[in-house]
């Protein structure tokens, strides 16, 4: 699509001039991919890339959509910068009806990433660094030295750990190639479906490996009958509660956050995370310092229970880099009380308690809750003053770059800035440096001496620069087209693991191999080229994705009685060419096996919704294991109401080179009747 647009000049080239950078360099790749290369690699012809860059240039603004079929892949981190650059170059981000638009799985997701789950990351983004862990110290009231004396080492406390897509290899990994003193032992699934990773056969390896393992979930996920199916103790159920059971903040996919009520008592013996968390805490010994600013109650059953307003003040106190500061408990009930007085369009408040805020706060949502930032509704949008949801790109990689300024260009900040022209970060030095010093409080001066905009815990700084100046705390930069710290810095195209044309293997292969990656040794390349010829073995692609029915690993919806009659069982969709070469029809049952081994009995669909020389199959399923229903593992009573192959049984290894986000969506195998 670039390729057309550059060469029909359809880029908007003010645009691109005054707020990004490096894009001759992607420029000059993205016009070696002639529509003749185009078509070898996806099969795509001319006419149609070119219809579509056509009608996305010619009717702006637009937006790009995705979810998981553009991040898991092995070049996931590629595809969304190409989409990225591809908006950037029609001038589509930081405009109402743009930008670029990740759809989450379900309502939390976002939430739970922006409070640092992430093994590379302290909450809100901060990193691992010794500045990140003393802020945060800070902000929980805690003893630097003493968190410090809870790691093995400051090395270890400073040091990414190992994504969940690898967990498994972190228990069978020889020990001499793990950048850690032991393999994993003890692992436990915390609302998370084990039928939603790949390399299923493998992680009941490392699952029987484990001295430890407990799954929290509302229902016994796919892990407790995968567990019971071939070991009789060390794995422990702890059931949690539902959203309806529970009262707390919820983060959307738009950033948005709404306070949900409680609509019901927990049932059974089921307890929200936090009072599992505070349990967990008080068997380990430091529930004082989990919850040292935080009020602790008895719930009915005599269980303590954290109040759940004082983790998002606490929430509040230290996320100053995405703005998730202003969205106090009381603002965010206040907005859920009065839903009727925003406007469903602009989403922003007309009258009432909440004029002027846009619903939810989305972050970032910046200063105190007293600063009464209204929320930030489109990230990057110049044309708003940033006390009314506006903003611009953030200087967080320097100003300067090969001699070429990373700083935007002069008239190109938020409306009414003080400054109009690119600046950097904002921090203690600088605010001296422009006089804006003194518009600080005597105790704000004190807080935010030696800080800058993301560490300074009064928020004197960011409520200077905000609505004394109008300016952006985190500055005012380009958008880096050429990411120089990454692997390909331009995206690159690299044929999957598992490829069905060996001759693209060729032209484009997996980068080296990396001895340590996130803690592990992580193959490319050499895998690659072991399994260069295997499609004549597995001769069709096998890819996966959702379903409207069910909702993650599925095990929740599939017990639900009328989202199961909507999609009784596990499918496979298949070409009727490939169906027939293989000699089944619709509604036989059918294997799907692939070069993991792994052999999946499910339902053939025939249908023209795939093309010859693909299958796909949803991810949604678990409870049958290689032909056999495992009703009888799971607990009396808890068992989906339909169970079925796990699509990632069988997928096949294979990680982005700068996540390690798992590869779902591109292997090879073949089908036969059953």
């Amino acid at each position: 699509m670039l390729y057309h647009i550059f060469k029909n000049g359809w880029e908007d080239k003010a645009y691109i001039d005054a707020r990004v950078f490096g894009l001759d360099k992607v420029k000059a790749e993205v016009m070696t991919w002639t529509p003749e290369r185009v078509q070898d690699v996806t099969g795509i012809p001319e006419a149609e890339v070119l219809r579509i860059a056509e009608m996305l240039a010619k009717n702006k603004p637009s937006t790009v959509v995705w979810c998981m079929g553009q991040t898991q892949h092995t070049v996931g981190n590629a595809n969304v910068r190409a989409m990225c650059i591809l908006q950037l170059v029609l001038g589509n981000v930081g405009v109402s009806g743009g930008g670029t638009n990740i759809f989450r799985g379900h309502d939390n997701v976002q939430g739970a990433t922006d409070v640092g789950p992430n093994p590379d990351s302290l909450p809100a983004y901060y990193g691992l660094a010794a500045g990140s862990w003393k802020h945060w110290c800070k902000v929980w009231g805690v003893d630097y030295e003493w968190v410090k004396s809870q790691f093995a080492s400051q090395a270890m406390m400073e040091k990414s750990g190992i994504t969940v897509s690898r967990w498994i290899d972190g228990v069978l990994e020889k020990n001499e190639a793990i950048d850690q003193d032991s393999n994993l032992r003890a692992v436990v699934y915390w609302g998370m479906a084990p039928n939603s990773q790949t390399r299923g056969l493998e992680m009941v390896e490392a699952m029987k490996k484990l001295d430890l393992l407990v799954v929290i979930d509302p229902y016994p996920s796919a892990t407790a009958a995968m567990a019971a199916m071939m070991r009789k103790d060390g794995v422990y159920l702890l059931p949690a509660c539902t959203q309806f059971e529970t009262s707390g903040s919820r983060t959307a996919s738009n950033r948005s956050i709404q306070w949900g009520e409680k609509v019901i008592e927990p049932l059974f013996e089921s307890k929200p995370d936090h009072t599992l968390m505070y349990a967990f805490a008080k068997k380990f010994g430091f529930e004082k310092e989990l919850c040292k600013n935080i009020k602790v109650n008895k719930d009915k059953q005599g269980w303590d229970e954290p109040e759940i307003e004082d983790i998002l003040r606490e929430i509040n106190r230290g996320a100053w880099t995405i703005g998730y500061t202003g969205q106090s408990p009381e603002r965010l009930k206040l907005h859920m009380k009065n839903m009727h007085t925003f406007d469903v369009k602009t989403l922003r408040a007309n009258g009432g308690p909440c004029d002027g805020d846009y619903f939810g706060l989305p972050w970032p949502c910046y200063g105190t809750p007293e600063l009464k930032h209204p929320g930030t509704p489109n990230l990057y949008d110049t044309s708003k003053h940033v006390m009314d949801g506006g903003g611009n790109f953030r200087a967080n990689f320097g100003v300067e770059r090969d001699g070429v300024s990373l700083l935007a260009a002069d008239g190109s900040a938020s409306k009414g800035a003080a400054l109009q022209m690119g600046y950097p970060e904002f921090d203690h030095v600088l605010l001296k440096k422009l006089g804006w010093w003194d518009d600080l409080t005597e105790d704000e001066k004190k807080a935010a001496e030696g800080k800058n905009w993301k560490t300074d815990l009064s928020g004197g700084i960011q409520r200077v620069v905000l609505k004394v100046y109008g300016c952006h705390p985190f500055g005012n930069a380009r958008a880096r087209a050429l990411v120089w710290n990454f692997p390909d810095p331009v995206p690159l195209h690299r044929e999957p693991m598992y490829s069905p044309r060996p001759d693209l293997v060729d032209k484009y292969p997996q980068p080296d191999d990396k001895k340590v990656f996130w803690r592990l040794p992580t193959l490319y390349k050499s895998l690659q080229t072991k399994v260069r010829d295997i499609s004549k073995e597995y001769p069709l692609i096998m890819t996966s994705g959702r379903l409207v029915e069910y909702e993650g690993g599925g095990d929740e919806t599939r017990s639900n009685p009328w989202l199961a009659e909507l999609q009784q069982e596990m499918f496979c969709e298949v070409n009727p060419r490939d169906a027939n070469n293989a000699g089944f029809r619709n509604n036989d049952f059918m294997w799907v096996e692939t070069p993991t081994k792994g052999r999946m009995k499910v339902r053939a669909q025939v249908t023209e919704r795939v093309a010859p020389g693909t299958v796909f199959l949803p991810f949604h399923f678990a409870g049958w294991w290689q032909g056999k229903d495992m009703l009888e593992y799971y607990p009396e009573g808890a068992a989906p109401i339909v169970r079925g192959e796990s699509v990632n049984q069988g997928t096949t290894y294979g990680y982005d080179s700068v996540t390690m986000m798992q590869e779902t969506k591109t292997t090879l195998c073949r089908v036969t009747k059953a």
